[in-house]
Parts: C-alpha cells; structure tokens; sequence
C-alpha cells in the first residue's frame, strides 16, 4: 500500500479513525479533505475514498474517479427466499396502490426518511412533491438481530452483528449461500445488511457500498481491500 491515499472527510468520526488507523499500519498515507469539491493537492494518483455519499460522489467527481457501488434497483430483483417479504419498487406516482403500513425508502438517498409509514397519508405528506421518483417499497416484518457483510469478488471479507448478539456461523452460512447462488448483477465489492428474526430466519435487508458503509463491528483490516476496490480510475 506504499504511496496508496486514503482520502477522509475532516470530521472527526470513529470508524472512519479505525479504518484510517489500519491504512497506515499497511504502510498507505491518509488525507483528511475538508473542502472536497475542490482537488486536493496529492504526489500521486493512487487515491481511494472512503466516507459519507456527498463527500464521496462530489470527490470522485473531482478527481476524475470512479465509485463501485451496488445498483439502487438490485434489492428488487432478489427472489423472496432471500428477502422473506414483498418487496417492489414504486414510483412516487402510484403509492395509493400501496398496503399500509408499508416501509419505504427513496432510491435516490437523503431525499427523506427512510421508515414505517403507518399510511397513505403519511407518506404523502413527506413526498409532496416529489414526482415520479422511484420508491423502494417493502412489507413490515420485525427484526430481531442485524449483521453487517463486506464482500469481494463475492466472497465474505468480514461480518460482524450491530443490532442483538449471537453466533456469526448461521450468517455466514445464509450469506454464503447467497453469493454462491445468485444471478444478480453484482459489483465486485458491496456491503449487504442481514435481517433475522426467529420465525423468518436470516434475511437480506439492504445493500450498500463500501467507499460509504461504517464498519459496525466488522475488523477494519478485513475490510480495507474492500475499501480499495471501491475506487477506480
């Protein structure tokens, strides 16, 4: 990892200290950004990004890079054996087909919260005008325990529980199962979020990416070729 930069947003935050803390153990060098959109002054091209989605995608932009990130829609295509409820995506347009309560998710992030609607007027409130955005629209199951993953090239680099406690080998396994399974479009480096609750077993929450997603207990040196393979030229 000679001469390899690690580029960090300036605000201080404990994992994100973590993982830099293991960069420079491996020998990388590790830049704080403050004012991102605009390029820093580095003596080499081999820079990665970690940190939040505004940090990150406007950096990128800067400096002419790419982020490897799951597609926002990908969560839709699994079949429900992997999900164990319904989930679909819907556009802003349509929601009064919607049963509630129904939990929803914008797919472009931030736009607003991202909870349980108890009902259709609820959601209206929040998404008044937001045309045709695309929703992502799920059925309300409880959960009881939640697992981080980091993969790549679709092998577990690390897992590790944020929510309840347990034994990693049952999401290991069910996570395992999954990668060796699929047909999806998958990048070559994601985080994927487990769900489990006693009577459904293990599920697949949500998918993130990893130049964005925390640690959540996952070992930041498992998790750094990750990190790396986020960022490309």
């Amino acid at each position: 990892m000679l001469s390899e930069v690690l580029l960090i947003p300036e605000k201080a935050d404990t994992e994100r200290m973590a993982v830099a803390a293991a960069w420079k153990d491996q020998g990388g060098v590790v830049k704080s950004v403050g004012k991102f959109w605009q390029k820093p002054v580095l003596n080499t091209n081999q820079t990665y990004i970690y940190g939040n989605d505004t940090f990150a995608l406007v950096l990128a932009q800067v400096l002419g890079k790419k982020l490897i990130s799951p597609q926002d829609e990908v969560i839709a295509n699994i079949p429900i054996s992997w999900l164990k409820r319904q989930l679909s995506i819907v556009s802003s347009n349509n929601i009064s087909q919607l049963t509630f309560p129904c939990f929803v998710k914008p797919v472009q992030p931030k736009l607003f919260t991202a909870r349980v609607y108890t009902s259709l007027v609820a959601l209206q409130g929040v998404i008044k005008g937001l045309e045709n955005i695309p929703l992502i629209c799920s059925e309300v199951v409880a959960i009881e325990k939640e697992v981080r993953v980091f993969v790549l090239n679709q092998v577990i680099a690390d897992l590790a529980y944020y929510e309840g406690s347990g034994d990693l080998k049952p999401p290991h396994t069910f996570i395992e199962d999954f990668l060796q399974h699929n047909t999806l479009n998958l990048p070559i480096t994601f985080v994927v979020d487990l769900g489990y609750n006693a009577i459904l077993g293990w599920f697949i929450l949500e998918f993130n990416a990893s130049w964005g997603a925390g640690l959540n207990g996952c070992d930041p040196v498992k998790v750094l070729p990750c990190i790396r393979a986020a960022t490309v030229d």
